[in-house]
């Protein structure tokens, strides 16, 4: 799978704060990537970064093999983004906004009126076509924001907060969605609502006061997996032996029950990699005692990987 993102040791500060703190990941083409975390992990600032909004203050940003900052016109025109709070003009009708749009990003005569006639279709904003945006309910107008990113059938969307302020059946709406558009395109969305982002993403990475915590899969379309492992040994050549098999992205230590062989939970590409796992733990002598596919709990790892260190002497 080729990236379209990729973000290497990006940093950003302001002025004294710093925002983001050294983060690293890639998207692939058509995965769908949940950026997770509390207001004020950075979500948004990296995704300003990757639309041009911000210059990094170190590191690399590029889209496509195009870095945001050197070669940022043809960066942009990869990029549709819809931000938490979407720019619109009230008076205008859903039609004349998007054919606005449209002529900002070079898209004129036939191939206008096409873009914003898929554009209606694809949003079903079709019988609102010449409604004024003002009067639209808030579901409807992400719906217009995003068919306004889509002009131009950029291979990236991102959009930032998309289910913030919607009601349930919105919400849901929402959700559909971005899993139809999933697959056709990249798409990197955000959220501070763990429910959200387990519902539509593939991957998620967590990030916590701007640090990068680790991403892991979550397999709402593609059915993400963990391996639970139970392994008697010693715990740095197990994790060691394990975190060398290919396939396995992260080992964590789930537990070690009292009167029986410590578990190991392990965020694996596919479930094919339980047998290469099997392998190698018995190669290496250690005794497993069990090996199982788990689902992801999504609230489970993010309070392991944001719990607060123990106080010295608790």
């Amino acid at each position: 799978m080729s990236a379209v993102i990729v973000a290497e040791q990006l940093t950003k500060w302001y002025g004294p704060r710093l925002a983001v703190d050294h983060v690293s990941f890639t998207v692939g083409a058509g995965e769908i990537m949940g950026l997770l975390g509390p207001n004020g992990s950075g979500k948004t600032t990296i995704l300003r970064i990757f639309t041009g909004y911000l210059r990094p203050s170190s590191g690399a940003a590029r889209i496509a093999d195009l870095d945001v900052v050197d070669d940022a016109l043809a960066a942009r025109r990869r990029v549709g983004y819809v931000p938490e709070d979407a720019p619109l003009y009230p008076g205008m009708g859903v039609a004349e906004f998007l054919r606005f749009m449209g002529r900002l990003k070079g898209l004129a005569g036939a191939g206008l009126t096409a873009a914003v006639d898929a554009g209606l279709e694809r949003l079903r904003l079709g019988s609102m076509r010449a409604t004024q945006i003002g009067r639209l309910s808030r579901g409807y107008r992400q719906r217009v924001a995003i068919a306004q990113a889509l002009l131009g059938d950029p291979p990236l969307l991102i959009l930032d907060e998309p289910t913030n302020g919607l009601d349930p059946r919105q919400i849901i709406e929402m959700r559909e969605l971005i899993r139809a558009l999933g697959g056709e395109r990249t798409i990197v969305v955000t959220s501070h609502i763990l429910g959200e982002i387990e519902r539509v993403a593939d991957r998620v990475a967590i990030l916590l006061a701007g640090r990068m915590l680790g991403t892991h899969a979550v397999g709402a379309t593609h059915g993400g997996r963990r391996l639970r492992v139970r392994l008697r040994g010693e715990e740095a050549p197990v994790r060691a032996c394990l975190a060398e098999v290919p396939g396995v992205a992260a080992v964590h230590l789930e537990g070690r029950p009292a009167a029986s062989a410590p578990v190991y939970l392990l965020d694996v590409a596919d479930a094919s990699v339980a047998e290469a796992v099997a392998k190698a733990v018995i190669a290496a002598g250690f005794g497993l005692s069990s090996l199982e596919l788990a689902p992801v709990d999504l609230e489970a790892l993010f309070l392991e990987l944001t719990r607060e260190p123990a106080e010295p002497g608790r």
